[in-house]
């Protein structure tokens, strides 16, 4: 039986490109949280560490689709190195201001300002795309993807704490601006995976949004996002009230497990059934799942129900991608990939804020009450939209596996 992980590996280009992009899409999970970590160092302010990091990351979940339609019509190298400059010189223009306690109004212009960097997974997905279009490696690829996304975001928020409360305060952004230039830098060297630019005369100067089916997936994503803001905040609450606050770090962990092991084996198969039919089964397990963590008596068992939770995470992720690819039209496929991430980043966001708000009012437990609502609305979202999906889906279908 073939390995379909090795047959993508040793395409012409994809290891260079899984090399740049892991090391590409890693500031993008250390930079909210080097930012929070400085500022929390210096200041002793949370309400100002968590404003100016929501700033950011607020900005660019808006203005990283702009970015992005720039990117399909003037391609990769021409635009990403100057957004990118941009976007390192204010954030070190921010880290500057923190040091010198600047402002607070001062360090909100600089974070939103920030914000323009580029969103490199959707950058990373296009050149997937670009590589392996309707063929069955790009399954596999955004099954790989999602894992190494998954190991980012595992790695990066440790690694951006860590540097700023054992050496100084501002050393996990500026580590992280750093490996920003080094990954952008790599990945923009990877010229034989770089997408080409699409000419397509009825190009609209509308967004992607107004594409229907990308709606219900953006939506869906968004509902996606408040599940895991949700359980993130909910997991540390719940393993501090039962006295062991470190133990949110092993939860987390499992939860995080379960989807990269989910994601590897996904990519291995092939399914033969209809795309928006696996996007639909992927949404109910995962808001089925979503109802276990508020189950758990302790905190080994919500480690073993966050573990099985997560097992529908990276698959959905695999599910959605694809069928972006299939929706949104070539010459426009960055932006629409870039709203998909946009849909989850802003989900989380919320999620952290409504879980807050529950635990703050009615304790712990009731945090794990978010995911559930969330679930049951993402549910409804894709059941109402599913003919639209189908329309725009038809004649889709992976190949059995051989």
């Amino acid at each position: 039986m073939a390995n379909p992980y090795r047959e993508l590996l040793t395409a012409p280009g994809v290891m260079g490109l899984v090399v740049a992009s892991s090391i590409a899409r890693l500031p993008q999970a250390m930079i909210g949280i080097g930012i929070i970590t400085m500022l929390v160092q210096q200041t002793g302010l949370y309400w100002l560490a968590g404003s100016v990091a929501g700033t950011f990351t607020l900005a660019n979940a808006l203005v990283g689709p702009q970015v992005s339609k720039l990117v399909d019509r003037r391609g990769q190298s021409r635009v990403l190195p100057w957004v990118t400059a941009f976007s390192i010189g204010m954030l070190l223009a921010l880290i500057f201001a923190v040091y010198m306690r600047a402002p607070a109004s001062v360090l909100f212009v600089l974070a939103a300002l920030a914000g323009t960097m580029p969103s490199m997974p959707a950058m990373i997905r296009a050149r997937w795309t670009q590589l392996f279009r309707g063929k069955p490696q790009l399954h596999t690829a955004f099954s790989l993807d999602t894992v190494l996304t998954e190991l980012a975001f595992i790695i990066g928020p440790p690694l951006a704490i860590g540097l700023s409360t054992s050496f100084f305060a501002e050393a996990g952004p500026l580590v992280a601006v750093i490996l920003l230039i080094i990954g952008v830098a790599a990945f923009l060297m990877q010229r034989k995976t770089e997408p080409a630019v699409v000419v397509d005369m009825k190009r609209s100067a509308d967004s992607t949004l107004r594409i229907p089916g990308l709606r219900i997936i953006v939506l869906a994503l968004l509902a996606m996002g408040v599940i895991g803001g949700s359980i993130d905040v909910a997991v540390v609450a719940f393993a501090t009230e039962q006295g062991w606050p470190t133990s949110a770090s092993f939860i987390l962990a499992a939860y995080a497990l379960g989807s990269m092991i989910a994601g590897l084996t996904f990519g291995a198969l092939r399914v033969s059934m209809a795309i928006e039919k696996q996007f639909l089964i992927g949404i109910v397990v995962t808001a089925v799942t979503a109802v276990l963590p508020v189950l758990s008596p302790d905190v080994y068992f919500l480690a073993a129900m966050l573990f099985v939770a997560g097992v529908s995470f990276a698959p959905t992720m695999v599910i959605v991608m694809n069928l972006g690819t299939i929706i949104v039209p070539a010459s426009r496929l960055t932006e629409g990939l870039t709203w998909m991430t946009t849909g989850i980043s802003i989900g989380v966001a919320l999620g952290g804020v409504l879980a807050g708000v529950i635990i703050d009012a009615f304790g712990a437990r009731a945090g794990f009450g978010v995911p559930i609502a969330a679930g049951l609305v993402m549910v409804i979202i894709v059941l109402s939209g599913l003919g639209t999906l189908r329309a725009t889906s038809t004649n889709y279908a992976e190949p059995t596996f051989q």
